[in-house]
């Protein structure tokens, strides 16, 4: 029997084998009443319910490589939803750790999106993990919260949160003191493209993934151009295993969901992020209104 709408459900892990009990339980009962049930499963989750769910006629979805940047997920959900037979349901598992706070960050702002994606979707029921320490802001994200074997409304659940996470401010990060800072008209966007794709490489990025980030940086470049007063700043700098461009301008998105719905072929614009989604290892955008957007795109060596 399905659900009326989207109801997205926070199952607190505290321990793996109460975890996959529940887990599992959820997803054999989806099949039991004909809904089609999926396992969207990164290492961890794989490593916990791979032998679990064999034979069970559950569905597992992989999300190692599509869970890097969780702005992959919405749209993969989307599909699921589109070709599912009846209502679905599926299991939730993020593939990054959390421990990384740039990919927490956008984790969470996932969470939130969640809510504003499926806010029209009939019989779709969504159990993600969270760990315990990621709890209170579970509590803004979701209908329902799993605890222990209890089960309770969130405590402070709003189906508008994602707009507020959206405006947060990014997490500060470490330049080092010889990183690039390049104001940009749209004169400057040939030496833009040079820059990203000499400096990634002298980083150590194959030629391929070097391209891969000048592509979308010069997307991301060419928005602020369009959409963010004629005018930005480029900075690029790298750690020890990430090269880092990030661009900044004076203007606001206000779809917070940019670049996790397919561009309509019709309807112009939509499409930079969107491609920039696919082709680096992770997307940070935050915008509001008076302190301008930000959108930091992270290539892994």
């Amino acid at each position: 029997m399905g659900t009326a709408g989207f109801v997205h459900e926070a199952l607190v892990h505290r321990d793996d084998d109460a975890y996959v009990a529940a887990t599992v339980d959820f997803l054999r009962e989806g099949v039991r009443e004909g809904e089609t049930a999926v396992a969207l499963l990164g290492p961890r989750g794989t490593e916990l319910l791979a032998d679990a769910l064999d034979g069970t006629g559950v569905r597992v979805v992989d999300t190692t490589d599509l869970g890097r940047n969780p702005a992959r997920l919405i749209p993969t959900l989307r599909d699921l939803l589109e070709t599912a037979r009846g209502p679905l349901r599926c299991v939730g598992n993020p593939a990054r750790a959390t421990h990384d706070p740039a990919a927490a960050a956008e984790i969470a702002l996932h969470e939130a999106l969640l809510n504003l994606a499926f806010d029209d979707a009939i019989d779709f029921r969504l159990r993600c993990t969270v760990d315990a320490d990621a709890l209170p802001e579970a509590e803004h994200t979701h209908t329902t919260v799993l605890d222990g074997g209890t089960s309770r409304p969130g405590a402070a659940y709003d189906p508008e949160h994602g707009y507020a996470v959206f405006a947060r401010p990014l997490p500060e990060v470490a330049t080092p003191p010889d990183f690039d800072d390049v104001h940009f008209t749209l004169d400057d966007l040939p030496e833009l493209r040079d820059l990203v794709t000499v400096r990634s490489s002298a980083f150590g990025l194959s030629r391929d993934r070097a391209l891969d980030l000048t592509l979308a940086t010069n997307e991301i470049v060419t928005n602020s151009i369009v959409h963010g007063g004629d005018r930005g700043t480029l900075r690029t700098w790298h750690d020890e295993h990430t090269f880092t461009c990030e661009v900044t301008d004076s203007g606001h998105i206000t779809n917070p969901l940019v670049g996790r719905v397919s561009p309509i072929p019709a309807v112009q614009g939509g499409r930079g992020v969107w491609l920039a989604n696919r082709l680096c290892d992770l997307v940070s955008i935050r915008s509001a209104p008076g302190t301008g957007t930000v959108v930091r795109l992270q290539v892994d060596r």
